[in-house]
């Protein structure tokens, strides 16, 4: 990333929304990569994300994301670690959009708020649902996959809102389109399979007890 002066009301524009989008997928990783990259001198972080590039808090974000890397590919695992995570990444996400404006400007910070909690209750519903689904098959190879896909997506999205934020901004919106489509797409095939699933052993009380 380029040494910048400070960032432009574009670039907090797309930086709100990246990061709003991108706790819903790798909270751990958006703490860390952003409080890195304020740390290296990479990118001016504005006041209200200056915290994350403290020492302590990389050291604690870095250590979160190595647990999350792991937890992210384990089948099963994935799916409680996400339903654990619902109380923790929206509200972290929203936090996180306001403060690239900072309390001093509190309609944009409020605006921000509302943009970022949206896209990461977004982004973590169609995770959540997504790897739910996957987990229907027996093999690990589909879990790992996505896994790695949303691993890389984050640090990409992080990128652009900086160097290209017109081009994040337009991806961050799509995305969100794309992802209010997987999950209503995704939730209507996983609740045939519950059905299936509460007929089956629903009727095997029945069939022993008839024999």
């Amino acid at each position: 990333m380029n040494t910048l002066q400070s960032l432009d009301t574009t670039q907090l524009i797309a930086l709100a929304a990246a990061l709003g989008w991108a706790s819903g997928l790798r909270l751990y990783a958006v703490l860390a990569l952003t409080g890195l990259a304020g740390f290296l001198g990479w990118v001016p972080l504005p006041p209200g994300l200056q915290l994350l590039q403290h020492p302590a808090m990389l050291a604690a974000s870095g250590f979160m994301v190595f647990v999350e890397f792991f937890a992210d590919k384990i089948p099963g695992v994935d799916s409680m670690w996400d339903v654990i995570h619902t109380v923790v990444r929206i509200p972290a996400g929203a936090a996180l959009a306001a403060a690239v404006f900072g309390a001093d400007q509190g309609t944009a910070a409020a605006l921000a708020a509302l943009l970022g909690g949206t896209l990461a209750a977004t982004s973590h519903a169609a995770k959540a649902t997504t790897r739910a689904a996957i987990n229907t098959s027996p093999e690990p190879f589909s879990n790992i996959g996505m896994s790695l896909l949303g691993d890389l997506a984050v640090p990409s999205m992080l990128w652009l809102a900086v160097e290209q934020p017109l081009l994040a901004i337009a991806a961050v919106a799509l995305a969100f389109v794309a992802m209010i489509v997987i999950v209503w797409m995704l939730s209507k095939f996983l609740r045939r399979v519950l059905s299936r699933l509460r007929l089956l052993f629903g009727a095997a009380p029945s069939t022993s007890a008839s024999a």
